[in-house]
């Protein structure tokens, strides 16, 4: 069976999304973590559904039989900061040790919600996202 999700794919253009941000410091902050994703994943960006910033497209195969498609990485500017997707999730293995010298966030499940970037540490951040792109790539293999 395959999966229908609300959050698909979509033609919609990063540069103009983000420049519609209202917020200057999450507008800044965004144009930092594109560079950021961008180098890390070595992939480029896709929007997802009308507000997330995916790169790194994969498609899963659960025992279930269960299949779709979804983003490896990716962040979105939300209402009440922005929010950076993990898709192993941040309770695999050694996670729990980074997000400990991360500073200010909440987390739960794929999803990790901060601020604004001067909130926590950029260089822990970056670790955490090779390490989810890291995890999957064993999982989902190009």
């Amino acid at each position: 069976m395959v999966d229908k999700f609300k959050t698909q794919e979509s033609e919609n253009d990063v540069t103009t999304f983000l420049k519609g941000i209202e917020d200057t410091q999450k507008k800044t902050d965004c144009f930092v973590l594109l560079e950021i994703f961008e180098r890390l994943s070595g992939k480029p960006w896709k929007i997802w559904g009308k507000n997330i910033i995916g790169f790194w497209k994969y498609h899963y195969i659960y025992a279930s039989g269960r299949e779709g498609d979804s983003m490896r990485t990716g962040f979105s500017a939300r209402l009440g900061g922005i929010s950076i997707y993990i898709m192993p999730g941040y309770e695999f293995w050694n996670m729990q040790e980074h997000l400990m010298k991360l500073w200010k966030y909440k987390a739960w499940k794929s999803c990790l919600n901060i601020k604004k970037l001067s909130d926590i540490d950029l260089w822990i951040l970056e670790s955490i996202i090779r390490l989810g792109l890291d995890e999957l790539k064993t999982k989902y293999p190009e």
